[in-house]
């Protein structure tokens, strides 16, 4: 049982507060689906938990396993078993899909790294998620759409094998066929292997494949509502306006506060 916990995170850049005093805990098994309007801090959220230097935590904590991993850089959370599928993932010339996967595997295989296997399997994921085997052999991304590229990003999923995955937006850029593939094979996956999920999203058609656990709506970076996947329903009927205006009632003064106090 692994868990992912955030303690009163608060988080800036360019001395503008993005997370405010951001709670949330994710255990094995589990999937927390998080949503929100525009600049509610979503991507934020994901880039923070990975450990992107460009945003500075100027309150609270992130725990694995009731470990602070604040302090570690992202390749060591990401041998934790934390992994982000990112909104809009790079392109990497002159470097294919399969030796960044093959070294990506062997630097958290080790001595159980058996190469034959890795191949037999990567071939095999490729072809469950409709991806051209010639691409396995292209630089990373490279001349890839949109679609092909979120496909990557879950054939990165499958070869890594994470325990906790940040799905920031994934659904963006693709078509109706390409996110049942897309939604199906991350179900799959999270069903074998009880990781925990987080998805950042603004639709609820994902959810029709993804089926969260919990939905967090997010305002102001932070969480102002809480449910199941009812949730989702009323938002969809009736937008973020009303928990919104909630949201802007207490965020200005903890935001002067936390300024104040850094």
């Amino acid at each position: 049982m692994h868990s992912l916990k955030i303690k009163d995170l608060s988080v800036c850049i360019d001395n503008k507060i993005i997370l405010n005093n951001f709670n949330l805990e994710i255990k094995s098994g589990e999937v927390h689906a998080i949503m929100g309007p525009n600049g509610a801090g979503k991507s934020t959220l994901s880039k923070v938990i990975m450990g992107d230097e460009n945003y500075k935590v100027i309150n609270g904590d992130i725990l694995f396993d009731d470990v602070s991993i604040l302090n570690m850089s992202v390749d060591e959370r990401s041998h934790l078993g934390i992994f982000l599928a990112m909104q809009s993932p790079m392109e990497i010339e002159g470097v294919s899909n399969a030796d960044f996967l093959r070294t990506a595997v062997f630097s958290k295989d080790q001595d159980n790294f058996k190469l034959l296997s890795f191949i037999k399997e990567l071939e095999n994921t490729a072809d469950k998620l409709k991806i051209n085997r010639d691409f396995i052999h292209r630089g990373v991304n490279e001349g890839f759409s949109g679609g092909e590229r979120k496909k990557n990003e879950v054939l990165q999923m499958y070869m890594l094998k994470p325990k906790i995955v940040l799905l920031d937006e994934i659904d963006s850029g693709l078509d109706v066929d390409s996110l049942k593939i897309v939604g199906q094979n991350i179900t799959s996956y999270q069903k074998d292997s009880k990781c925990a999920i987080l998805v950042i999203t603004h639709y609820q058609r994902l959810l029709d494949y993804i089926k969260p656990d919990f939905v967090h709506i997010m305002v102001n970076g932070t969480i102002v509502k809480s449910g199941d996947s009812s949730l989702v329903k009323e938002i969809e009927k009736n937008g973020y306006e009303k928990v919104e205006q909630k949201s802007e009632i207490t965020s200005t003064c903890i935001v002067k506060d936390i300024l104040n106090n850094e």
